[in-house]
């Protein structure tokens, strides 16, 4: 029998009780995964000071810290609405009804080759989204746990949902900042912002606070898109190897969920007793709902067992409750509808959660990798990809799209790719100012094969490294 560590107790986690050897693992993912958004610092977040650099409106001394602060702040304050989609991607109640080893081989996987990878590209200066990369890991870890187990697999439907952000955002950026370009260039025809800088020139104070606006937002949204994958990587660690502290927030009081049954139960009832003929999305909820509020004491056992089913039973019914919401052929109030909705909102709150000090960690880990090896990035982005250094308006224009793309994704809970749409953005406006003779083709090509490569890499070097663990861990 394997040695155990009983009732270790760790900051913030609290005690645990694991093998000597999967909590030796466990240790290692906190540390890699605090290590996966430290790379995502510099490799990532030197796409929002490159052009703020280049420009010369503030130098890298200053640059790199006030960019790390606000993607410190964007983590903090972005909610986990992205990070839960992360989650939603794999296959998690069935890999929480599993031995903790097997998580422990999942999570090594989606790691290691997150982390491989960034590391690579950055090395070789090329601008690479940590957003595909950790996409195509999460897959593969998916595909390697479903070979082995089975299960549900990987959630296609989200995964198409993600993908689609992924490769469209890319292409709105392009066009967005040609056009902003084009009108910068055609109707205010400001001289000031076509400035290239050149030697020591410094840009003018109002073009200056412009670029500095820009850098800002970027940052800023780019921790709270980002920055959230990163929360969502954690939180898979700790329900992965600690499912009865992290599978549930244990904030939420029984009373609290135990009110929201019983106002849904009520609800369904005026809803049955409308609808002379109800429709089995009504009859499926009322079950639902009674069979949850059943089940409620089972959650506070302490058993993995009855924890994973409380936590599937409530992401099954506000899965219905959604569906419910949308038929056009059951008869409800404005009223009841509002209650169903509010209702399911809060039941989520209970599986659709980050601790503060898993969001506390994520944000310094953001913020400090910023500040540290930014340069190579900096140089493709400042100066590689136009056939010229970059202006004024061309900075500006591409830092402004990508901070309102990045800002719109994460209110939908979607994940972009910072460094392809600041990319893209940057070449948008270059091809605006002097037509494609502009564009730099070989970096250009070399930012188009990481892009289309990022992807089945990181599938394959995670359903490698899953199969790898699986045989030794």
């Amino acid at each position: 029998m394997p040695l155990t560590l009983s009732l270790i107790t760790l900051p913030f986690i609290g005690a645990v009780d694991l093998p000597t050897s999967v909590f030796l693992v466990f240790m290692i993912c906190l540390v890699a995964v605090v290590g996966f958004e430290f790379v995502n610092g510099f490799h990532d977040t030197a796409n929002a000071v490159a052009t703020v650099i280049y420009t010369k409106a503030l130098k890298p001394q200053l640059a790199v810290p006030w960019s790390g602060a606000w993607n410190f702040l964007g983590v903090f304050t972005g909610g986990v609405a992205v990070a839960m989609g992360i989650l939603k991607l794999v296959p998690l109640n069935d890999l929480m009804a599993l031995s903790v080893k097997v998580g422990a081989c999942f999570v090594l996987a989606v790691l290691f080759a997150s982390i491989i990878w960034n590391l690579g590209t950055w090395y070789l200066g090329i601008p690479c989204s940590s957003s595909h990369t950790l996409f195509g890991a999460l897959i593969g870890a998916s595909l390697g746990f479903t070979f082995y187990y089975g299960g549900s697999g990987v959630n296609w439907d989200k995964g198409k949902e993600i993908g689609l952000s992924l490769i469209l955002s890319p292409l709105f950026g392009f066009g967005a900042a040609a056009l902003l370009m084009y009108f910068l260039k055609n109707v205010i025809k400001a001289e000031g912002l076509f400035h290239i800088p050149k030697g020591e020139d410094r840009p003018p104070i109002p073009i200056r606070l412009l670029l500095i606006t820009t850098c800002t937002l970027v940052s800023f949204f780019h921790g709270s898109n980002d920055g959230q994958k990163g929360v969502g990587l954690l939180m898979l660690i700790l329900i992965a190897f600690v499912p009865a502290k992290f599978a549930l927030d244990r904030s939420v009081s029984d009373e609290k969920i135990l009110y929201s049954l019983t106002n849904l139960q009520q609800l369904m009832n005026r809803t049955l007793t409308s609808n002379t003929q109800p429709e089995q999305d009504i009859i499926q909820v009322n079950n639902l709902v009674s069979k949850t509020k059943n089940d409620l004491g089972a959650k506070s056992t302490g058993s993995v067992t009855s924890i994973y089913q409380f936590r599937s039973e409530i992401q099954a019914l506000a899965k219905a409750l959604t569906s419910l919401s949308k038929n056009k052929n059951v008869h409800m109030t404005p009223e009841d509808n509002a209650i169903m909705v509010s209702s399911s909102k809060d039941l989520l709150k209970l599986t659709d959660y980050a601790p503060i000090w898993v969001i506390a960690t994520i944000s310094i880990s953001l913020g400090l990798g910023t500040m540290i090896g930014w340069k190579r990035i900096v140089m493709t982005i400042g100066e590689k990809i136009g056939k010229e250094h970059l202006n004024y308006a061309q900075g500006a224009t591409a830092e402004l799209v990508a901070a309102a793309t990045i800002g719109l994704s994460s209110g939908y809970g979607l994940p972009v790719s910072t460094t392809h749409v600041l990319s893209s953005g940057i070449a948008g406006a270059m091809v605006a100012s002097k037509g494609t003779q502009n564009l730099n083709s070989n970096t250009l090509r070399n930012i188009a094969l990481a892009w289309l490569m990022t992807l089945p890499a990181s599938v394959i070097l995670a359903l490698l490294f899953f199969v790898i663990f699986h045989l030794f861990v």
